[in-house]
């Protein structure tokens, strides 16, 4: 455990995994967060002394560049789904980004960027305008960093099928913003992480720009679908129009956790999933030699839970 990585964003959801599978390669690992107090729940992931939380944020870069000091790799998982205060789109997705991209540069390490599908510079949605603005910073400080791009990230603390299956216990309608015909290719959250560690660990093209996706393409509609018939419940699911949806998402964004907000709105409206052009040159996880998981072989064991009380040891039992 001599060879260090930093990791900026290492006790979120994604984090997690990402410092487990860096774990079992045998890196030491420096979890840099905001609140080291809280990210005790790492050390269980990794031997003794393996892994070793600081402090760090991205608004600061003096303590950017502390964290990175000594590490032979730097690792920015750092993103957040909606503004909140001081946490905006471009303090966190270009600002923080850059940031730890220079700090990288400085110390002579290498880089890997988790940014997502969808980032564009000429994008109507700002979280896709920063994360291209991120992407962009990152290649002009480090030529060879490595971007991942992942479609959205299911797995069991995710924020997706966790907050759709939720509502779906108290509401009987779920809205199809834009009619739900948006293109989605969701990704397991341990499939991400196995591609961040062999990036770490030099099995992913410098300078390159992977995209990473499951093996189903599915529209909104067909998620919520899918995620009813997991938890066994019938639900209308109602088609809002973009332009609806953009109103009540003003008042909705107002939420101390935001059910939607107007951006969100926007996202909506775009496709999020491996490119054709991604998919020729061998920028997939598939190019990376994973064989993604599908979310009928994931989803089962964590979407149970919202199930009516009872069920799940009756069908067990059955």
């Amino acid at each position: 455990m001599e060879r260090l990585v930093t990791v900026y964003g290492a006790s979120g959801f994604l984090g997690r995994h990402v410092v487990r599978a860096l774990a079992r390669r045998g890196w030491r690992i420096r979890a840099a967060v905001r609140r080291p107090d809280l990210a005790g729940h790492l050390q269980p992931l990794g031997a003794v002394g393996q892994i070793n939380p600081v402090q760090a944020n991205l608004r600061y870069p003096a303590s950017v560049l502390r964290a990175a000091e000594g590490a032979e790799v730097i690792i920015n998982l750092v993103g957040v789904l909606h503004e909140s205060g001081r946490q905006s789109f471009a303090a966190v997705h270009d600002f923080g980004a850059k940031q730890v991209a220079l700090a990288a540069r400085q110390v002579g390490a290498r880089l890997v960027h988790v940014s997502a599908i969808g980032a564009d510079a000429q994008s109507s949605s700002l979280y896709a305008r920063t994360k291209a603005a991120g992407e962009a910073a990152a290649l002009a400080a480090v030529a060879e960093a490595v971007i991942l791009r992942p479609s959205i990230v299911f797995g069991p603390e995710d924020e997706f099928f966790n907050r759709f299956a939720a509502m779906a216990r108290l509401s009987p309608v779920l809205p199809l913003i834009g009619g739900g015909g948006t293109r989605f290719q969701p990704v397991f959250v341990g499939d991400v992480a196995t591609a961040v560690a062999k990036a770490v660990d030099g099995e992913a093209r410098l300078g390159t720009i992977y995209e990473l996706g499951g093996p189903d393409v599915l529209t909104f509609k067909q998620l919520m679908e899918l995620m009813l018939r997991e938890v066994d419940r019938t639900r209308l699911l109602l088609p809002v129009p973009a332009g609806i949806a953009a109103l009540q998402a003003r008042l909705l964004e107002l939420l101390p956790s935001p059910l939607l907000t107007r951006d969100q709105v926007k996202l909506l409206g775009y496709d999020n999933v491996v490119s054709a052009a991604a998919q020729a040159e061998g920028r997939t996880l598939e190019g990376l030699g994973i064989s993604p998981a599908a979310l009928g072989a994931i989803l089962p064991s964590y979407l149970w839970r919202y199930r009516k009380a009872g069920q799940f040891a009756r069908t067990e039992a059955a």
